[in-house]
Order: structure tokens, then C-alpha cells, then sequence
């Protein structure tokens, strides 16, 4: 199948594979998330075969484009992409969820094709921000961000984070597809297939909405189309779909999320599929472009600064010299602040390399997040905020760690230092809350050379 001469017919066939093979993947472990995976198979097959630009031989192409699934319960419907591009055979997608398999029930990086670890919902569209800030900002390159986002995790705060950074940074290389197939895992989501909401709602935050029937080729392609062609703003697009789809007694069944067909039932939901299971995409790769524009580690003489005996000088302040001096010794050092960069001092970086440092604002959950976008293009990020306030993205730090994200946190105001501020500002649990997250490394200085040996 290949991308210059697809249509409505190969697109329906290909949809009516991702369903089939997502059904096989998940009966044949007896667990994972078949419904979740069918309602979105329309929208991934017109993406992979005629816009996704990608080299699945070469994942680290700095010119690839980012496909991340927000909605990270629908790994079936990943995997049997992979599957159709010529990535991964069918015996391993009938590997999935089983033990040492790398296609585990919620995407990791452990597959090279995966970039970030989803699952914890209203995750993925912030990472997606981060991986859109460095293209546009740092990369200079062309590429696209795709999310595919559930209606479900419509309803996390850290998705509207991420609604208001992308059409603060323009970022018009950030499509969003949403899955609005009115189900979640108990009940109906609260705004069902009113679409209009979810449009009315990404307008309000300065994003181009595009409403269509997920289920139709024609019109998917003409939403990408227009996403494409989208300037200065990042575009959602709403589509009303339905779980199970393609399957009668699956199809918009509340109460099936999660639950795979059975035994009993599968071979009557592969016939009405009626699809066959051997069709290969010709995904397209990327044009060479410039490649990557920076070099890793160290590309000019570090001199940290140093205090003698006597000097007065907070850790913080020290922090955001040595940030500094690190800032003009690699190129490849971001920083990112939760709006307190004067009391951080990473505002010391911020003056002198103000085309690396990326205001997140009072918005934690996305200052993560976006670290963890960015470390995906290979940048080191550090991102500063009051300890205390890190507390409330820990499941962002969490899922980094799964993710294996090469991210730095400085949390200052740390302890009962600063009790004229009260116990709000105290962070008292940070250094038991980062030693929990696997793989952490947590540091804490002493005095002001000590913290600037340690950044």
C-alpha cells in the first residue's frame, strides 16, 4: 500500500485489519483493551498510510515525525500498526502482554518505535507539547507531533495545561485527534459525542478545530489535510467514533472497556470484520532534511563558579550560576521554569540564552511533562520550581522514569527553611518521594559549591 495512490478502499481495508489483528492480539492473552483500539482504527490507518512520515528502520531520524498515543490503553491498535508497517511480525504482536514480550499492555520505549511510556491518562498530549517545543523552537525541523487522545482523559487538568502552552508557543506543528467514542470505563464521559464542547472548548484556547466522523476516510483525510496547512496554531481533531467498531455486538456496548473477546466469540468478530490479515503499508520517510543541528555533551569550556570561605551565597543562587555556566559549555542544556524563576534563579540562564529557556508557568504538570518531550529529541532539561510544588506532578515523574527520560529537577525552598512562608511552601516529602521513583538520583547540597559541582 503506499502513500501516493491510497483511497477510501484501502483505507477501509487497512481500518478492518487494525480491528482484526487487535482483537487476535488481545483473545489470544485473554486481556487488553480490544474496543478502545477498534474506535480509533479509521483514524490511524488514513494517518500511517498517506501522512506519518517515518523511518521505521532509522527511529532516531531527527526528521521522523512523533506518533504518540495518549490513550495508551489502545496498544493493540499500535501494535498492529507496527504489524502493517513491516516493523514487527505477526508472531510477535501474538506476543503481546506476555512475559519478556516487548509489547506490554501500555506502550514503552522499550519498543525503539515508542518515544514515551503512556497509560497514566493526560500524559501524552503534554509530552506531545514538549516533542512539538523542541521542533519548532530548538530542532528548526519540519517534522509533526501526532497524539492520539481519548475522550476519557478529556477530563485530567494537565490536558488543559497542555490546550494552553501549545497556543501560547504557536505551535502549529502539534495535531491532536481525538477519540470521542463516548464511552469510558464505567460510564458514559461527561460530554458523550457533543462534540461541539470539546470544539467550543479548543477554540477558547486559541486551537484549530476541525469536527468530523472518525469513521469516515473522506473526512479524516480532509481534516489532516487542513492540519497540515495550518499556520501559528495547533489543530485538534474532533472525531465521533465508536467503540467496538465493525463488530455488532461490540459496537457501542457500554461495559466492554478493557475486556477482550472471548473464546467463544472471536471468530464471529473476525468474520464480520471480514478483512484480510496480510496488508503492508509503504509508510513514507522523511525527507534527509538538515539533521540534527546541535552536538551532545560538551562543546565549550566548562568554569564553574566557586566561593571561598566566608561567602555568603544560597544554593539556589549558586544553582542558577553554575545552570549558566553549564548553558555555555553545551548546547544541548534547556531549561524550563514554573513562573519562579527569579526565586530558582534559573532566570541567570534565561538572560543569557533566552532561544533554550521555556516558560511553563504556573503549571507543573506541563513543565514536566515537557522536559520529558524534550529529552525525547535528545536535549537535557532542567526544570526548576519550588520543591514543594513537584509533589503535584509525581505521576509525570513517575511515568519519566518509565519512560527512562533523561531529565534534571531542581526544587529549591526545600525543607523548614522558609517557615515564615508556612507549610505550604515547605517541601517536606521530596526527598522520600524521589527516592521511590525507580532509577532516581537524588542530590542535595550542602553549601553553594557543592551545589554547583552536583548541577
Amino acid at each position: 500500500m503506499n502513500q501516493d495512490t491510497v483511497g477510501t478502499e484501502q483505507w477501509h481495508d487497512l481500518a478492518q485489519q487494525l480491528r482484526v489483528d487487535s482483537i487476535r492480539s488481545s483473545s489470544g492473552v485473554g486481556s487488553g483493551h480490544p474496543t478502545s483500539s477498534m474506535s480509533a482504527a479509521d483514524l490511524i490507518a488514513v494517518l500511517m498510510s498517506k501522512y506519518l512520515s517515518y523511518d521505521f528502520d532509522d527511529p532516531e531520524n531527527p526528521n521522523n515525525d512523533h506518533l504518540i498515543f495518549s490513550k495508551g490503553h489502545a496498544s493493540p491498535l499500535l501494535y498492529s500498526v507496527y504489524k502493517a508497517a513491516g516493523a514487527i511480525s505477526d508472531e510477535e504482536l501474538m506476543t503481546f502482554r506476555t512475559f519478556h514480550s516487548r509489547l506490554q499492555g501500555h506502550p514503552t520505549p522499550q519498543v525503539p518505535w515508542v518515544d514515551v511510556a503512556t497509560g497514566s491518562l493526560g500524559q501524552g498530549l503534554p509530552i506531545g507539547v514538549g516533542v512539538a517545543l523542541a521542533g519548532k523552537y530548538l530542532d528548526k525541523l519540519p517534522y509533526r507531533v501526532w497524539v492520539l487522545c481519548g475522550d476519557s482523559e478529556m477530563a485530567e487538568g494537565s490536558m488543559w495545561e497542555a490546550f494552553q502552552h501549545a497556543s501560547y508557543y504557536k505551535l502549529d506543528n502539534l495535531i491532536a485527534i481525538l477519540d470521542m467514542n463516548r464511552l469510558g470505563q464505567t460510564r458514559e464521559t461527561m460530554d458523550g459525542w457533543n462534540g461541539d464542547h470539546y470544539v467550543a472548548r479548543a477554540e477558547a484556547f486559541g486551537w484549530n478545530a476541525i469536527q468530523i466522523d472518525g469513521h469516515d476516510p473522506e473526512q479524516i483525510d480532509e481534516a489532516y489535510s487542513e492540519a497540515l496547512e495550518q499556520a501559528g496554531a495547533p489543530t485538534l481533531i474532533v472525531a465521533k467514533t465508536k467503540k467496538g467498531r465493525g463488530v455488532s455486538f461490540l459496537e457501542d456496548v457500554d461495559g466492554l472497556h478493557g475486556k477482550p473477546v472471548g473464546a467463544d466469540q472471536e471468530q464471529a468478530a473476525l468474520d464480520e470484520l471480514g478483512s484480510t490479515d496480510d496488508l503492508l503499508v509503504e509508510v513514507r520517510k522523511p525527507d534527509p532534511g538538515s539533521g540534527e543541528n546541535f552536538t551532545a555533551g560538551l562543546t565549550g569550556k566548562l568554569e564553574l563558579p566557586t566561593w571561598e570561605v566566608g561567602d555568603e551565597e544560597a544554593t539556589r543562587g549558586a544553582y542558577g550560576a553554575a545552570l549558566k555556566a553549564l548553558g555555555g559549555a553545551r548546547e544541548d542544556v534547556v531549561a524550563l521554569d514554573g513562573e519562579v524563576s527569579n526565586s530558582t534563579k534559573s532566570e541567570e540562564f534565561a538572560e543569557d540564552y533566552p532561544g533554550r529557556y521555556f516558560e511553563m508557568f504556573i503549571a507543573e504538570q506541563q513543565m514536566v511533562s515537557a522536559a520529558v518531550g524534550m529529552s525525547v529529541r535528545h536535549r537535557v532539561p532542567f526544570a526548576s520550581s519550588f520543591a514543594a510544588f513537584f509533589t503535584r506532578a509525581y505521576d509525570f515523574i513517575r511515568m519519566a522514569a518509565i519512560s527512562g527520560a533523561n531529565i534534571r529537577l531542581s526544587g529549591s525552598h526545600a525543607g523548614v527553611s522558609i517557615g515564615e512562608d508556612g507549610p505550604s511552601q515547605m517541601a517536606l516529602e521530596d526527598l522520600a518521594m524521589m527516592r521511590a521513583v525507580h532509577g532516581s538520583t537524588v542530590l542535595q547540597p550542602c553549601d553553594a559549591n557543592q551545589t554547583a559541582r552536583l548541577v
